[in-house]
């Protein structure tokens, strides 16, 4: 695969050069992300915290990441990956910071809290990869993006113990969460000083409005409103969740300031999205410059069952194992770490797949064998051995990771200028996703988590029907009102 249509992995010049910069970007972020996970039981040790303080340093830090990755998508459309990467990377290693000088669970919260910005990061990568690979490239690269970055909590798991270790003491959890903050603030000066927003006379397309998502027809315009629904629930539920009916970090006052804020954002936002989209009620926009809404809403859905299942199921692995076949947590966590090394190869394998077969074709395959994939997994018992254990949980987490990849191989041909908006909502369903499905797991059995996960990939694939191959070429306007097309087959 390193040198398919022009894709040379060992290169570092060009384009390349761009792309390895890309991932190492993302990597890092992940890192800063995931890195109080490894280290859960010592956090918990040195600042004293229960179970369910535990629990709610998990559920804040995938928080903020929701409504993140929207903002982050509008930045980076509107200033360029290169600025808003610079930005996310320095401005989050402050939070980073406060985590590992946290001498309390109030000040470890809020720092985690503010830590979910960075799971943001990923969708900046996304819109830089599209501008410098053309069509026929694409799926790979983003895969190859998508899958060595996502590859950093799998990093941080196998990393910071062993930092934490080396550094001793009742504070070497905290060497080790600073210095990933470090690594971040110094990433910030090397991205900011390599990298280009395009390639040398290539236009950066930026949208004509800031404040909402541009659609081009009326059924479009619902049909976004429709869609945000989910993520304002998916925020709801986290808010319960911290409510006395959960974890109790919020007063019942809190919880229900907390939900009115909700309802008033949402008003807003669609306040937000007619004061853009408004003129399409008084004229048809030209047909040349339409794009189709659905093609994100199918693709929302999708990341929803793949990244959201992955994003869960990363984190309940371990006790599965440990709890089915009776296993230490240790070797239990190694097992269920293979489900994350996959993405290493799958994520760009489903990239990949996709620029040689097609956009559609390839993601009902790959969405149809995630459903087979978590309905096996359903069926896992004690009686079952072991090692077939972890080959279906591999096999399921194959078509979980291609299946993500394949989605943002298709992402970033639907309207060239909207990228980093497009791939910041259905990077937000992928969360939305796992804050369902960890809701969902905390009131059923493993066996019944499986299978919810399984019916949600059989909605995904009903949808896909709908979904149009992307053919042809999408149309973008130059400053100077001059128009380019840009090849999307």
């Amino acid at each position: 695969m390193s040198e398919h249509a022009g894709i040379k992995l060992w290169s570092f010049t060009g384009k390349m050069k761009t792309l390895h910069l890309s991932w190492m970007a993302f990597f890092i972020t992940f890192v800063v992300w995931f890195n109080h996970a490894p280290l859960l039981a010592v956090i918990a040790n040195s600042l004293g915290l229960s179970s369910s303080e535990i629990k709610t340093l998990l559920i804040l830090n995938v928080a903020l990441t929701i409504p993140a990755r929207v903002i982050i998508g509008m930045l980076t459309d509107r200033y360029g990956p290169k600025l808003t990467y610079t930005w996310v990377l320095a401005l989050c290693s402050i939070p980073c910071f406060m985590f590992a000088t946290a001498s309390n669970f109030e000040q470890a919260a809020i720092a985690r809290f503010l830590l979910g910005f960075i799971g943001a990061g990923f969708v900046i990568g996304i819109r830089m990869v599209s501008e410098w690979f053309p069509a026929n490239e694409l799926g790979t690269a983003e895969g190859i993006y998508g899958g060595w970055g996502n590859f950093g909590s799998a990093a941080a798991a196998m990393s910071l113990p062993a930092i934490a270790l080396l550094f001793g003491g009742d504070d070497g959890w905290r060497y080790a969460v600073g210095l990933s903050g470090l690594l971040s603030l110094i990433f910030s000066v090397v991205w900011y000083l390599n990298v280009s927003d395009t390639p040398k006379g290539s236009t950066y397309f930026k949208p004509k409005q800031t404040g909402a998502m541009e659609v081009t027809s009326k059924g479009d315009f619902w049909l976004l409103l429709v869609m945000k629904i989910p993520m304002y629930g998916a925020l709801s539920l986290l808010t319960w969740k911290l409510s006395p009916n959960g974890v109790s970090l919020f007063s019942e006052q809190s919880a229900l300031i907390a939900y009115f804020a909700l309802v008033l954002l949402f008003i807003y936002e669609v306040k937000q999205t007619y004061k853009v989209n408004g003129h399409v009620f008084k004229k048809p926009v030209p047909e040349i410059h339409q794009y189709k809404f659905k093609q994100v809403a199918v693709l929302n859905i999708l990341y929803f069952a793949t990244f959201g299942s992955e994003l869960a199921v990363i984190s309940m692995l371990p006790l599965f194992f440990a709890e089915v076949f009776s296993l230490d947590m240790v070797y239990a966590g190694l097992l269920a770490s293979l489900y994350a090394f996959m993405n290493l190869m799958s994520r760009p394998g489903g990239g990949w797949i996709s620029d040689k077969f097609g956009r559609k074709k390839t993601l009902l395959i790959l969405t149809a064998g995630l459903a087979l994939g978590y309905l096996t997994m359903s069926s896992i018992d004690s009686s079952w051995p072991l090692a077939l254990a972890v080959l279906a949980a591999m096999a399921c987490s194959f078509f979980v990771q291609a299946g993500e990849g394949a989605v943002f191989a298709a992402v970033p041909l639907i309207k060239r200028r909207l990228t980093g908006q497009i791939a910041g909502m259905t990077g937000a369903y992928g969360n939305v996703g796992a804050v369902v499905y960890l809701t969902v797991l905390s009131m059923v059995s493993y066996q019944q988590f499986f299978l919810v996960i399984a019916a949600t990939a059989v909605v995904g694939f009903i949808t896909l029907l709908f979904m149009e191959e992307p053919e042809g070429t999408m149309t973008e306007v130059r400053e100077d009102g001059t128009i380019e097309l840009i090849n999307v087959t």
